[in-house]
């Protein structure tokens, strides 16, 4: 079957992004595409739905699907957006039905879009997280990984573990892989695996890395810079607000206020167009290839925005 895929990338997470139908084994897809192309970290299927202008589903490399993905969703929405001629929408995913919408372009060029990331929830057993017979766990070090390090761990609705720690352990990413892949292995603390994240605090923001379930390392999680955020503003790192978020592949802005017991999270980011792809696949795989790539000239005027913006952040990547 052949198919035209965009290929896509929020803060450099990098996707294939499709029209599809629900009856269809992504998952396997997701399989193949990133055994021909290493780059991508996913891809992003939209499909119909009944309650909002469209229907995302998210599957990683290893052909897991996410509960949803906050720098895809930037990318699904422009193109709902733009397939719609509307300037704001509904997205469904997983576990709620999100607002996004259009925002004034970051340097006059890149298309920007804000997106609500929820539900939020600081229950471990939302994660699940299973540790002695706590319910949560903020700010707090795990002795078992260092008495040094203060961790958290939250859902938003994907599942994190958030640490905050110093430049050091930015620059030598051994400890956060030992640990990343430890939970995301077979062990007694995250049944389902968790993302895990080291978050620093630099000028006028953070840096995050992630280590994300389903992928490793990657270049920007969109959940992760969220909660990191908003761990961020509640350990009292960062001000409540739009707070500046940088990580390997860029720079984003994420909302996060908080009214008593209400807390609301935006993220706000490129959605950027790399290429056109023509791609023929088979169920086996036998016959699955890449027939054509039309290359598009997005990606110029990002990597102009990000000499501009990454100089506080080049000491970590």
């Amino acid at each position: 079957m052949e198919m035209t895929l965009l290929k896509v990338h929020g803060s450099m997470n990098t996707f294939y992004m499709f029209e599809g139908e629900e009856h269809e084994d992504y998952a396997q897809l997701a399989i193949q595409l990133s055994s021909i192309d290493q780059d991508i970290d996913g891809i992003l299927v939209i499909l119909p739905s009944t309650i909002a202008h469209a229907k995302m589903r998210v599957f990683n490399t290893d052909g897991s699907e996410a509960s949803m993905c906050g720098n895809g969703l930037r990318c699904v929405a422009r193109f709902v957006c733009e397939r719609d001629g509307v300037t704001e929408a509904v997205i469904e995913t997983m576990k709620a039905s999100l607002h996004v919408k259009k925002e004034e372009t970051l340097n006059d060029k890149i298309e920007t879009y804000a997106v609500e990331i929820s539900p939020i929830s600081f229950a471990l057993n939302s994660l699940p997280m299973s540790y002695l017979s706590n319910s949560e766990w903020l700010h707090k070090p795990l002795p078992f990984i260092s008495e040094e390090i203060p961790f958290s761990a939250v859902s938003v609705p994907n599942p994190h573990l958030i640490g905050i720690v110093p430049a050091a352990l930015q620059k030598d990413t051994s400890h956060q892989q030992k640990w990343a892949h430890y939970f995301n292995e077979e062990n007694n603390y995250f049944s389902d695996g968790v993302n895990v994240s080291y978050v620093t605090p630099i000028e006028n923001g953070i840096f995050v890395r992630t280590y994300e379930r389903g992928v490793g390392f990657t270049n920007a999680c969109g959940t992760a810079m969220t909660a990191s955020a908003l761990i961020s503003c509640l350990a009292g790192l960062v001000p409540y607000g739009d707070v500046t978020v940088y990580n390997p592949g860029g720079m984003v802005k994420c909302a996060v206020s908080k009214t008593e017991d209400t807390i609301r999270l935006q993220l706000t980011g490129n959605a950027t167009y790399l290429s056109v792809v023509k791609f023929n696949w088979s169920s086996s795989g036998e016959n699955s290839c890449i027939l054509s790539t039309e290359p598009l000239d997005e990606q110029t005027d990002y990597k102009e925005f990000i000499e501009q913006v990454t100089t506080l952040s080049s000491q970590f990547v």
